[in-house]
């Protein structure tokens, strides 16, 4: 029998709570046939569900006090992440998984990573992420010793992955189908967003939620700007659980 595979997420802070964790390995649980270990690296795992394995995250080298831009997600690429082996899944907390997501680990490359929504260049969108662990640590050791100079140069931790895997590895993209953006893909352009509900995307296997809104915003209808009108969707609740 081959070995389980792994599907990780990240929960630091206060922004979610344990209850984003749990429907998380919820909708993984019903979207994967594989045997799998779902694992939570967390600075706080009160309220996980007992099937959910939680680590403290691995140890980051970073001035107190900046600006969260996710650079925490780069100790995913430690060499040694305790007794974690062979292939992971990232997946961002505010994402719904709609479909089998089998698929993901079938795809023949090293590194697979979201398109990025918006940006025209190389850049990858950090939702969902597709590699083997320690495999690519000299991300993580160049991001140490060059801090000061990435954080001047990129924005934000998927900018700095997505360039620096172009040219020391290999960047590959999921099939653009696979991922798609709520904002982007679902919400109906133009008048009809105040008229029809956001539509599901028939090939989509996992929604992603950048900015606003959430998962638990769209269900209510809420968009978080005053040009882009989101009605109440109830296909969101009939994942998000």
């Amino acid at each position: 029998m081959s070995n389980p595979v792994n599907v990780i997420c990240m929960k630091w802070g206060d922004k979610y709570d344990a209850s984003y964790v749990n429907k998380l390995y919820n909708m993984v649980s019903r979207n994967l046939a594989r045997e799998f270990r779902f694992i939570c690296l967390t600075d706080d795992n009160s309220g996980l569900s007992s099937a959910i394995e939680a680590f403290d995250i691995p140890k980051l080298n970073l001035p107190k006090g900046i600006p969260e831009r996710g650079w925490t997600k780069l100790v995913t690429f430690s060499k040694n992440i305790f007794d974690i082996k062979g292939q992971c899944l990232f997946l961002d907390l505010d994402l719904i998984v709609v479909d089998s997501i089998d698929q993901l680990f079938d795809l023949s490359g090293d590194f697979f990573i979201i398109k990025d929504f918006v940006k025209k260049d190389a850049t990858g969108n950090s939702s969902v992420y597709r590699f083997e662990i320690g495999k690519f640590s000299d991300v993580l050791d160049n991001f140490e010793k060059n801090f000061e100079k990435i954080r001047a140069k990129y924005r934000n931790e998927q900018e700095y992955l997505s360039d620096y895997m172009k040219n020391n590895h290999s960047l590959e993209y999921w099939p653009v189908e696979w991922c798609q953006s709520f904002k982007k893909n679902c919400v109906q352009k133009g008048l009809k967003q105040f008229f029809l509900t956001p539509h599901l995307p028939k090939k989509a296997k996992i929604i992603i939620f950048h900015g606003k809104p959430n998962p638990p915003e769209a269900i209510e209808g809420k968009s978080g700007k005053w040009y882009r009108r989101v009605l109440p969707t109830p296909w969101v609740a009939e994942h998000w659980r």
